[in-house]
C-alpha cells in the first residue's frame, strides 16, 4: 500500500504541476501579490495530496509565538520537501525562501519559482552568499514578506544534525529582526531523497521569537541551534537515545 500511495502521490504532483507552472507564466504580467497567491494554489494541493494520499497528518505547536504584526525571520530544521509547502501555505504571511538560483532553471517549477522574486543566491561565490542574503532579504523584509532559511543548508535525517550556517542569524542581526526557530519531523514519514513515503503524524514546533539585540551573528545562531536541536529532542527522543 505504501508503494502503491507513494507512486499515486508522485503521478499528482507531476501531473498538477506542468499546468499549473505554464498558469504561472501567463499570470507573470500581474501584480506580484496576485502571483503569490495565485501560486500557492499548486503547494497547497501538494499539501492536500500528502494528506490524503499519502496519510501525512499534521499539527503545530507554538502558533502563539508568530508575530501578529512586524516582520519575522524563520529558521527551521530541514528533513524534507514537506515543510516548504507547509511554511508557503500556512504561515500568515507571504514567504520567501533562500534557494540556490540553479533551481531556476529546472522544467516548470524552476520556471514559476523564478517569477515570484524571493531569494535566489549563488553559492559558488563562498562567502558573497551570505552578502547575497543579507541584501535581497533587507528588501524582501522591507516588503512585509517573512524569509523562511534552513541553516543546516541541506536535508538532514531524522536524529542528525548539520553545521548551522549564519546566513539568517546575520540577516537578523543586520536588520534588527527577530527570529522564530521551528523544529519539525517530517523526515520521519518523508524522507530525503525518498520515493516511499510513509503515513503519520508531523508536528511543527515554532519557538518563542530571540531578538537580535545583544548578539552577534554567532551568538544568535548558537541560540536557534540550542532551542531547535533540544525541541527535536522533544519531539522523536527515541532518536536520540543513543547519544
Amino acid at each position: 500500500m505504501i508503494h502503491l500511495r507513494s507512486a499515486l502521490y508522485m503521478a499528482f504532483l507531476v501531473v498538477t504541476v506542468i499546468p499549473y507552472a505554464l498558469c504561472c507564466v501567463l499570470w507573470a504580467p500581474l501584480p506580484l501579490s496576485w502571483r503569490y497567491r495565485l501560486t500557492l494554489g499548486w503547494p497547497r494541493m501538494a499539501l492536500w495530496g500528502a494528506r490524503w494520499i499519502l496519510g501525512m497528518r499534521y499539527q503545530a505547536r507554538g502558533l502563539e509565538h508568530l508575530p501578529a504584526e512586524g516582520p519575522a525571520i524563520i529558521l527551521s530544521k530541514h528533513q524534507s520537501a514537506w515543510e516548504t509547502l507547509y511554511f508557503a501555505v500556512k504561515l500568515p504571511r507571504d514567504v520567501v525562501f533562500v534557494y540556490k538560483k540553479e533551481l531556476h532553471y529546472v522544467p516548470f517549477f524552476g520556471w514559476s519559482l523564478a517569477l515570484l522574486s524571493m531569494i535566489p543566491i549563488d553559492r559558488t561565490k563562498g562567502r558573497e552568499s551570505f552578502d547575497q542574503v543579507v541584501k535581497i532579504g533587507s528588501r524582501r523584509l522591507k516588503e512585509g514578506r517573512w524569509p523562511v532559511l534552513f541553516p543546516e543548508g541541506t536535508r538532514v535525517a531524522p536524529g542528525q544534525t548539520g553545521r548551522y550556517k549564519q546566513g539568517g542569524a546575520l540577516l537578523a542581526c543586520r536588520t534588527g529582526t527577530p527570529v522564530i526557530p521551528v523544529a519539525h519531523n517530517a523526515g520521519e514519514c518523508w524522507p530525503r531523497n525518498a520515493f516511499l513515503k510513509t503515513p503519520g503524524l508531523v508536528t511543527v514546533s515554532f519557538g518563542p521569537a530571540i531578538d537580535p539585540a545583544g548578539h552577534t551573528p554567532a551568538t544568535l545562531n548558537d541560540a536557534v541551534r540550542e532551542w531547535i536541536e533540544a525541541e527535536m529532542r522533544r519531539l522523536n527522543p527515541e532518536r536520540y537515545e543513543t547519544r
